[in-house]
């Protein structure tokens, strides 16, 4: 018997100070079973972090190789964002770039790991690819604050995260970093 995504509910307050966004967000997430807690919670953060008009988590899941994990369509339909999570293929990366306007990759991977997948096979706008890293402590820390159901909130400021769920705060980078 194959074994079924959980579903988390997660009530978001997200202060994106460094983007001047304010919003309430109230999510499901479904995690596949073979999805690792620090995968989910990275694509968590990737949405609150990414968030905008038209953002939204592939129907496809993990399944789903031929969609971003997180995208923003304009009103019409057309891809504006694709925003990919842990460490894609280069290919995969190339891919992105040809069918969106913008890509972004958020991760916990070493960024010289990544640097040496993108250098595999050559990138469509290799250099425009936003690659944001947290530090896996980070993430691991996160792990025991956000259950099945949790009333969240989310701060960026000056390149920190800030984390708030049942009166603890978990705080970490993030950086920006290079494939190239």
């Amino acid at each position: 018997m194959a074994l079924t995504a959980t579903v988390h509910h997660v009530q978001v307050t997200l202060s994106d100070v460094d983007r001047g966004v304010y919003e309430k967000l109230d999510l499901r997430l479904a995690r596949h079973p073979s999805e690792s807690a620090r995968y989910m919670l990275t694509r968590l953060l990737a949405y609150c972090l990414s968030y905008e008009e038209g953002i939204a988590f592939s129907k496809g899941g993990l399944s789903s190789t031929d969609e971003a994990p997180i995208a923003v369509h304009d009103p019409t339909g057309i891809l504006m964002a694709w925003i990919d999570i842990g460490a894609p293929s280069a290919e995969r990366l190339h891919k992105a770039s040809k069918a969106a306007r913008r890509v972004a990759l958020f991760t916990h991977v070493e960024p010289r790991l990544l640097q040496q997948e993108a250098a595999t096979r050559a990138i469509h706008r290799v250099e425009a690819i936003e690659v944001w890293r947290f530090e896996p402590a980070f993430l691991d820390g996160l792990e025991g604050m956000i259950g099945r159901s949790a009333v969240i909130e989310v701060v960026r400021n000056d390149g920190k995260v800030y984390v708030t769920a049942d009166g603890k705060v978990r705080e970490g980078d993030i950086a920006r970093v290079s494939l190239i």
